[in-house]
Parts: structure tokens; C-alpha cells; sequence
């Protein structure tokens, strides 16, 4: 029996926000600002509300930075702190797993779903199964902090899955951690607490979307998304990723793609999101979301995205 290796094979993916409000709630609970741990993020404290809201890798390592020089060397303390509700629907499909063996192997293939930087990898090992978590490809700076905290969450989260564990060993070294457990622990059944073919589609319609725009085009969405009620000014973006617009335009268009492609694409979801179902939102408000002036100008260009105006298309 082999375990899959993980779905990422490096930490620069687009993630939930709510892991940079994992770490700021961390800190505000032992007497630190949640601003002051947003710093040079661009996020406000509302961001971190907004339930399906995203952030890029690079924000959220300016957080673990400032947690890191508020708190050293509490990278464990803060693993220690999550729970398999802590990580949403990922955590969800966790619950709902059969076995032990089915969590580790839903985790390894979704595991950019996870908040983790350090990736880990699993092998069974004669009797026992050995996850690597490894740091080696991490800044120098918040290698340690991090490896740390990523080992620490994995090893908090086994011990939650079964009443009493699974008797896992974590070993922590600044540049790699392991955890060892018995090989037989696999087969160990969860508590019923979800369908997981429920849960995996879930965390597959997730994913999906994350899978599709990775790299800059990936931020760029990201970034925007967070910004669209200023109009997502594309010298704000570029600031963002440590570009010039000159650079960021020249970056997309290898990428076969441009700003203003990416601008229409984020707004059309969005705009499709909130006036679909039996949403009820002015379509004023809907306008001022997606960073349009007026009404207007916004059922301008949902008419040209669509063929028809906002209020057709609600029906």
C-alpha cells in the first residue's frame, strides 16, 4: 500500500483567508492588534470575515512574519492551536472520512486546501508511516516558525480524528519534522460525522477553481478580488506582487491573458454570484461591490458579459 504524494509540491497557492484569521486571532487572544498583524498586507479586519475570501501565500506570510517577531519561537504553540474544524470544508472532509487512512490520504490530495507551507509527504514504512514535513524550500527567516507550526497542526489534528489518538511521535528540526505512528493506526475507523463523497466534492469544487489560476495570473485574481470595491487599480495589484505595470502587463500576456481580462473575469463571477438564486441585492449595491461608479455603467458591462441585463438575468 502506497500513500499519493501531495497535490502541491511547493507553498505558492492561493488560500482561504481564513488561515491569515486563524493566526491574527492567535495573537489578538494573548493581548497583540489585529491590525498591527495585517501590516503591509493591504487586508483590513473585515477581510477576514468574508467567508469565501482568499488571500495569496505572500500575504499571508507578512502575517507569520509580524506573529513570528511578536511571538518567537511559538511556532509549535500556534500549530498546537487548530483543530480539523479549524480548515473549513478540508477540515470537514477530514471529519467525514471512514478510516485514518482515508483522512491522510483526502489531506495529501487536497492539501492546498490546508493552510500549510512546509508540504508534507507520507510513506509506509514497513510497520509504521512516516509524514515528512518539509521546510527546505521556505525563506530562511520563517523556516523554523513554520515548519513548527505545520507539524504541530498535523500532529494536532491526528490526535483529534480518534478518541485517544493515534499515538503519533513528532520530532521537530528547523529545516524538516517528521511524525511516526504505527502502521495499524491506518485501518483505525472515524467517528461518523458526514457523508465523504459529500465532502469530497466539496473540497473538489474548491479546489478547482485555485488549480486553474496558479502563479501570477492566480494572485492577480486574488489581489483583485480584494480590491474591487476601489475598482482593483492595476498599479495597486502590481505594487502588491513588488511590480511594475509595465511588468505585471508584460507577465500576463505570456501567460496569454491581460489585466482587463482578468478584471471582466473576477467581476462576471461575482456579479453572477450575487444576483443569482433568490439573492435579493439592490442591483446598485451589486454595482458598488464590483467597483462600478453607477448602476449603469455596471449593467453596461454585465450586458456585455452576458447578453442581458442584471435584471433578466434574475429573473
Amino acid at each position: 500500500m502506497r500513500l499519493p504524494p501531495p497535490a502541491a509540491d511547493d507553498w505558492e497557492f492561493p488560500r482561504a483567508v481564513a488561515g491569515v484569521a486563524h493566526l491574527v486571532e492567535y495573537a489578538a487572544a494573548r493581548g497583540a492588534e489585529r491590525n498591527a498583524l495585517l501590516a503591509g498586507t493591504g487586508l483590513k479586519v473585515a477581510d477576514l470575515a468574508v467567508a469565501d475570501g482568499e488571500v495569496t501565500a505572500a500575504q499571508e506570510l507578512r502575517v507569520v512574519r509580524t506573529l513570528q517577531r511578536l511571538f518567537p519561537g511559538a511556532g509549535a504553540d500556534v500549530g498546537a492551536t487548530y483543530r480539523p474544524e479549524s480548515f473549513g470544508v478540508f477540515g470537514f472532509g477530514l471529519l467525514a472520512s471512514r478510516t485514518v487512512l482515508d483522512a491522510m490520504e483526502l489531506a495529501l490530495r487536497f492539501i492546498d486546501l490546508s493552510y500549510t507551507f512546509a508540504i508534507p509527504r507520507a510513506e509506509i514504512e514497513g510497520e509504521r508511516v512516516l509524514v515528512t514535513v518539509d521546510g527546505t524550500r521556505l525563506p530562511r527567516d520563517v523556516r523554523a516558525f513554520l515548519v513548527a507550526r505545520d507539524a504541530s497542526a498535523i500532529d494536532a489534528v491526528l490526535a483529534l480524528l480518534v478518541p485517544g489518538g493515534v499515538g503519533a511521535r513528532l520530532e521537530l528540526g528547523e529545516d524538516v519534522a517528521t511524525l511516526a505512528l504505527a502502521a495499524a493506526e491506518l485501518d483505525r475507523p472515524l467517528p461518523t460525522r458526514g457523508s465523504p463523497e459529500v465532502a469530497e466534492a466539496m473540497c473538489r469544487d474548491i479546489v478547482a477553481p485555485r488549480r486553474s489560476r496558479a502563479g501570477v495570473v492566480g494572485d492577480v485574481r486574488v489581489l483583485i478580488t480584494q480590491r474591487l470595491q476601489t475598482g482593483a487599480p492595476m498599479g495597486a495589484v502590481a505594487a502588491e506582487l513588488g511590480l511594475t505595470e509595465r511588468s505585471l502587463r508584460r507577465r500576463l500576456s505570456a501567460e496569454q491573458t491581460s489585466y482587463q481580462a482578468l478584471l471582466d473575469e473576477v467581476r462576471s463571477a461575482l456579479a453572477r454570484s450575487l444576483l443569482g438564486g433568490r439573492a435579493t441585492i439592490p442591483v446598485a449595491d451589486v454595482a458598488a461591490r464590483l467597483g462600478y461608479a453607477d448602476a449603469a455603467a455596471f449593467t453596461h458591462a454585465f450586458r456585455r458579459w452576458t447578453g442581458t441585463t442584471p435584471a433578466a438575468y434574475r429573473g
